[in-house]
């Protein structure tokens, strides 16, 4: 497919195939971030038991992440919005790759506490910035595509990254994988540096809605709030769910994590799919199939079939979600989609924060079968908030999936 790269006034303009290279490279440095983001949660005991902490400190790992992301997404982005997009990025992921080599070498839990939270502050940025960067270097017939292409990195952070990262530090100890991303972030911050076209950062036409909404947008942050809470209250702890409540072995948890994030994939397939036609209903599904997926392992928590299943329909649904919440930003962001996105971002990971919080706090008091159970009353909130909202307020998609 001939792909034309847009040429901006100042001068930015560069070849097809170096827009690409520069794409999958920044691909490489969300699935870096992902990765780094959730690799606590295949490791907690690991961690836990090397710093001499609790499992619920250990969690706090993920909080901490969530709440910085959160409280920082929307100033950081604003304050940035005018630094040229190379010289910004460069700088995150110099900076992203000190940060994990700092946890991959911290000598104690405070020391990997600073060095996810400079991981998380970056993020916080990089996330807001991303895909309007990406799309902003092809013409608007193919953006789509590339915003599409560019989330993989983030799907492929659940199906290699965290298995990957799992298994890694299971067999030779769990600093091993932050010294690995580290060395990841090195390479694709100096790919960004050399191929990402250089020049002020212009507006372009992927940075404004087709459907500005100031009131769907404010519902659309409350459910994902609600909605990624109820999911992290049970997969920050999901390790200990599936070893103490299932009884599967340690080892088998890393092919459980890795069944689960092939899952994502196919949910992210399917919700671009049908975002475009149908963005209500993506959204609205993909939220009931989360629901469906904790009760499951609420329910019957001690049927390892049903609990494997569950966890990989809870893979599944959870990266269907984020699909459909990127493309229902890019239609109906009240302002800048940069800014909107940041704001998306800052709620994803308010969820984060209180979800992982909120279990660790439910499995010291209940164990970690009530933290499944809480994770699909919030989520059965969420979609009951999706489902009251008029079917005409929803609109029809025009706008590229995310």
């Amino acid at each position: 497919m001939a792909v034309q790269v847009t040429a901006p006034p100042a001068p930015g303009q560069i070849t097809r195939g170096r827009a690409v290279v520069a794409v999958v490279a920044l691909a490489v440095a969300l699935f870096g971030y992902g990765t780094v983001q959730s690799l606590p949660v295949g490791l907690l005991p690991q961690i836990a038991h090397g710093l001499g902490v609790s499992l619920s400190s250990a969690g706090l790992l993920v909080t901490g992440y969530g709440l910085v992301v959160t409280v920082t997404a929307v100033p950081l982005t604003q304050a940035t919005r005018h630094i040229p997009r190379r010289s910004l990025l460069t700088v995150l992921l110099g900076l992203f790759t000190a940060a994990t080599l700092l946890c991959a070498l911290a000598p104690r839990y405070a020391v990997l506490l600073a060095g996810q939270t400079l991981v998380a502050l970056t993020h916080a940025v990089f996330l807001s910035v991303i895909a309007v960067t990406a799309a902003g270097m092809f013409p608007e017939s193919v953006r789509a595509k590339v915003v599409g292409a560019l989330f993989i990195g983030t799907s492929l952070a659940g199906v290699v990254g965290v298995p990957a990262g799992t298994w890694l530090g299971q067999q030779a100890g769990w600093r091993v994988p932050f010294l690995v991303l580290s060395g990841l972030g090195l390479v694709a911050g100096a790919v960004v540096a050399i191929l990402l076209p250089a020049g002020p950062a212009v507006q372009n036409p992927a940075s404004t809605a087709p459907h500005p909404s100031r009131a769907r947008f404010t519902l659309l942050m409350a459910v994902t709030v609600l909605v990624v809470a109820g999911v992290f209250a049970l997969y920050t702890y999901v390790t200990v769910f599936l070893t103490r409540v299932a009884g599967l072995s340690s080892h088998t948890v890393s092919a459980v994590l890795l069944l689960s994030g092939l899952a994502g994939l196919a949910g992210t397939g399917l919700a671009g799919a049908l975002s475009d036609r149908r963005p209500r209903a993506a959204m609205t599904g993909a939220v009931a199939l989360l629901t469906a997926a904790l009760a499951i392992l609420a329910a019957l928590g001690t049927h390892r079939t049903a609990v494997v299943t569950a966890v990989a329909l809870l893979g599944l649904s959870l990266s269907a979600v984020i699909t459909a919440l990127q493309n229902r930003i890019m239609q109906i962001a009240p302002g800048s989609v940069d800014v909107a996105s940041a704001t998306g971002s800052a709620a994803f990971n308010a969820g984060i924060a209180a979800g992982s919080f909120l279990g660790g706090r439910l499995l010291e008091a209940h164990g970690p079968r009530s933290v499944a159970l809480t994770g699909a009353v919030l989520t059965a909130v969420g979609l009951a908030l999706l489902l009251a909202e008029r079917p005409a307020a929803s609109g029809r998609a025009s706008s590229p999936s995310g």
